[in-house]
């Protein structure tokens, strides 16, 4: 137990939960059990310290690669304690101070590497039915009421990278269960740290304020503990270091459409269900962003569309100003082009971590910012004047950024050449010595040769005695009284003065100074851009929020998209609407565009069709752009005029949940049940195939009393595509159902899918026409014809197939009579029969199937 290892023992002690990078020099060493986990994560050789019973398993890691293997380590969910060295070893007297520097989790990473740049990286916490978020990389902090949404509905939706929730809620049935069950990593954290007066004094001490009213919050009516819990563990985790959060706001969830797990992922509106990527997702379309924090912008506000239709109209009113003048859209985004991540930039900048190249990139989306802002002065559009008004002028903070930074600084502080000659008159001096140190000796030299008249005096160095002026005993009458003897020689004698002195001392440290004034006037850059934080926030917002308003412009003038009509109306009627994420992606032939008419007497719309014919593709199409109707942007479409919808749901698709113990018709009930208790009036429903997982009947009689529910009352707005074709009956006993179908071209034996939604209904899903598509043996689709003919001929009286003929053998699909053998088991009376009479019948029977099977015995 050396005092080294007393000193890991010690910091372990304090931090069992997490894998402990203890800095050793130039590497993080692992020990003991640690060591063996990170070699097994890691991939890293297992060696050992000291030998025989006192070895200790060990492995490390260069201290310069520690971020990757970080980033490593919170991707497979374990959380990564960083002990550092907080002094320099060379003044260091004995062993080396060593502290936790930070403990970086899923939800506290800030490092640029292990971030994706257009999604946000949410740490949540939840207390109660409320619950707040932070994105540490960018300073972002909120409070968030549900407004009666299901918090773990609410939760899911923010995609946090981790959530932190009280002990006593890590029940088996409770919000933390619930929470992993939605494939969120959960922390869990004392009950005390989400308590409310200690989060009111942890907000109020990190503002600096003695009240949160100036943000628009009530500490005592608003729950705050969630937030407070954030806090405490950042404070944790970070040691301090979170001075990036500045500000907080609150949010109410009844403000924006409420979309649930299902719908998001079952209209893939951020990431794709083929491989859960961005491409082929309805953000990887509508992203037209040239920013970062205008990606992660805009993905939220697709995941969160309003319900104020005065806000939608002034979204709509700035996206039509772009749209109206194109050369105005272009300067926009050649602007912001040159705009970096303006947003992380100042998250590190508030904790501390900015770099040289850091602080190089915030100069240059500064002295963009201009750009982006000029040409759009004179808008008058209120949206508009009202993001400008909001974003502060920096050009001070530019101007001093462009005079003191070089024009490509290096990563690191200690590489050296970061600040720009002419800034600081001292660097400018240090620098001068190290670069005209000779021609200060040559100068020097021939000054005292020309003050003493000795032409052999001479200087020299050596690293005993430094600096010095040599000069022969010949010449010992000349020597000025101001030179101090230094050295005597058999020939000479060596002497300094004090100007030669001061020169030694100012080359000899020349390094050291450099490197420490520079040290000196960076750490200045980064205070003086750390005091305009606020500043900094502020415009990055408001680069954002132009930069999705371009980015909106620039898709409805690319694909010719038009702007809804917003209404209070309780109507959905889109003509010539297209689907926004395949109308981009389909380039072999055309996307066929349909209308949709919903209102008070029309409620639900009845789509029969056949397979692969678009039935799906239209339902989710109208489910999207209702959607993006509602964030402010304009639809694919000639004409739209569409009532403000508060919440979509979706039964779409086919999957089980084995998780869980839900079968694939279990799971569809589930969300049948959620749409059926929570969808209103102002809902909009999707469903897709309802009632396929089981018995034909049990599917057509739950499905009916479904469609039954859902136009009952004031009726919700449902477009429901079925193979069920008797539900087209339904028409018949209530006006507010309307059939549709998917029109179909029949040319022989084969059709032509048109993809177009016409009235009416139809009583043919040309399955069997898919399954020929798809590739089935022709004598597989020969045979379905041939029992399709006899099912349609028989109805529902008994259908009695041809049987199919194998191996010599006739097999019946159905068989017309009973078979022999159980009509005469049927028929035989037991209670008559004596033993030695059912022993004989027994062995009887087994004699003639033995005949019958003898080919199969053999």
């Amino acid at each position: 137990m050396t005092p080294m290892m007393k000193q890991w023992h010690a910091v372990k002690a304090r931090h069992k939960d997490g894998l402990l990078f203890f800095r050793m020099g130039d590497f993080f060493e692992f020990f003991h059990e640690d060591a063996k986990k990170a070699a097994r994560l890691l991939g890293l050789t297992l060696t050992a310290r000291s030998k025989g019973e006192d070895a200790i398993p060990m492995a490390g890691i260069p201290a310069k690669t520690a971020e990757a293997y970080i980033r490593k380590l919170v991707d497979l969910g374990e959380k990564v304690i960083v002990c550092d060295q907080v002094e320099d070893p060379a003044q260091a007297t004995g062993l080396v101070e060593r502290d936790v520097t930070r403990i970086v989790t899923p939800g506290t990473i800030t490092e640029e590497d292990s971030l994706d740049a257009r999604a946000n990286n949410y740490l949540v916490a939840v207390a109660g039915d409320h619950l707040a978020y932070v994105d540490l990389s960018t300073g972002d902090f909120a409070l968030r009421l549900t407004g009666g949404q299901a918090v773990v509905e609410a939760v899911a939706a923010l995609e946090p990278a981790e959530v932190l929730v009280p002990e006593s809620a890590m029940a088996a049935d409770g919000l933390g269960a619930a929470l992993v069950t939605q494939g969120l990593r959960v922390s869990e954290r004392p009950d005390w740290c989400f308590d409310h007066d200690a989060a009111r004094r942890l907000l109020n001490r990190q503002f600096r304020t003695r009240s949160l009213e100036g943000f628009g919050i009530d500490e005592e009516e608003q729950p705050l503990g969630a937030a407070g819990a954030i806090l405490e563990y950042l404070e944790e985790t970070q040691r301090g270091a979170v001075g990036q959060l500045r500000r907080i706001r609150c949010e109410n969830a009844a403000g924006h459409m409420r979309l649930d797990r299902t719908t998001r992922s079952s209209l893939e509106l951020v990431r794709s269900l083929r491989d859960g990527e961005r491409r082929g997702s309805l953000l990887g379309v509508m992203d037209r962003c040239k920013t970062a924090m205008g990606a992660r912008l805009l993905k939220r506000l697709i995941l969160e569309p309003l319900l104020d239709r005065d806000e939608i109209v002034a979204r709509q009113d700035a996206v039509a100003h772009l749209v109206a003048e194109p050369e105005l859209l272009d300067r926009i985004r050649s602007a912001a082009e040159d705009v970096l991540d303006l947003e992380r930039l100042a998250g590190r900048v508030g904790c501390g971590r900015a770099h040289p190249r850091d602080l190089a990139a915030l100069r240059q989306s500064l002295r963009q910012a201009p750009a982006l802002t000029e040409p759009l002065e004179a808008s008058g559009v209120a949206l508009l004047d009202r993001i400008l008004a909001a974003m502060p002028d920096l050009g001070d903070l530019a101007d001093l950024l462009e005079r003191a930074l070089v024009d490509a600084p290096p990563l690191t502080v200690t590489e050296g050449g970061i600040i720009r000659p002419g800034h600081d008159a001292e660097l400018d001096e240090i620098r001068a010595l190290r670069r005209d140190g000779k021609e200060f000796i040559a100068s020097f030299q021939a000054r005292e040769i020309a003050a003493t008249g000795i032409a052999n005096l001479k200087i020299g160095f050596n690293r005993v005695f430094g600096y010095y002026i040599e000069i022969t005993n010949s010449q010992r009458e000349k020597i000025p009284e101001r030179y101090l003897r230094k050295q005597t020689l058999k020939n000479a004698e060596r002497y300094i003065t004090p100007e030669l002195k001061d020169y030694e001392d100012k080359v000899l440290h020349a390094e050291e100074r450099m490197k420490s004034r520079e040290t000196e006037l960076f750490q200045a850059l980064r205070d003086a851009a750390e005091a305009r934080l606020d500043d900094l926030q502020r415009l990055a917002d408001g680069i954002a929020w132009i930069d999705v308003l371009q980015s909106l412009a620039r898709l409805a003038v690319d694909g010719g998209w038009v702007r809804p009509e917003i209404v209070t109306e309780d109507v959905l009627q889109i003509e010539e609407g297209c689907h926004p994420v395949l109308i981009r992606s389909q380039r072999d032939e055309p996307f066929v565009p349909n209308d949709v008419d919903l209102d008070r007497d029309h409620r639900l719309m009845l789509i029969t069709g056949p397979n692969m014919a678009g039935k799906s593709t239209y339902i989710r199409q109208v489910a999207l752009l209702t959607l993006i109707s509602q964030i402010g942007s304009f639809i694919p479409a000639r004409r739209a005029r569409i009532g403000l919808v508060d919440r979509i749901f979706t039964r779409v698709g086919a999957s089980d949940d084995l998780a869980r113990g839900s079968s694939t018709f279990m799971v569809e009930m589930l969300e049948v049940a959620n749409i059926l208790n929570n969808a209103g009036p102002r809902s909009l429903v999707i469903l897709d195939e309802v009632g396929r997982g089981t018995s034909t009947y049990d599917g057509l009689s739950l499905a009916w009393a479904i469609t039954e529910r859902l136009v009952e009352g004031a009726g919700v707005k449902t477009l429901f595509a079925t193979h069920y074709h008797e539900l087209t009956a339904m028409t018949e006993h209530s006006a507010r159902i309307v059939n549709f179908n998917v029109a179909v071209r029949e040319w022989g034996d084969e059709i032509i899918f048109l993809h177009k939604i016409v009235a009416g209904a139809t009583d043919r899903s040309y399955g069997i026409h898919v399954a020929q598509l798809a590739g089935l043996p022709a004598a597989v689709i020969e045979r379905a014809r041939a029992i399709l003919d006899r099912l349609e001929e028989k109805g529902e009286e008994g259908p009695v197939p041809a049987p199919v003929e194998v191996e010599g053998q006739q097999l019946g699909l159905f068989s017309a009579e009973p078979d022999p053998l159980r009509l005469e088991i049927a028929r035989l009376d037991l209670d008559s029969m004596a033993p030695i009479e059912a022993l004989n019948l027994l062995h009887a029977w087994q004699g003639r199937e033995r005949r019958c099977a003898s080919r199969w015995l053999a």
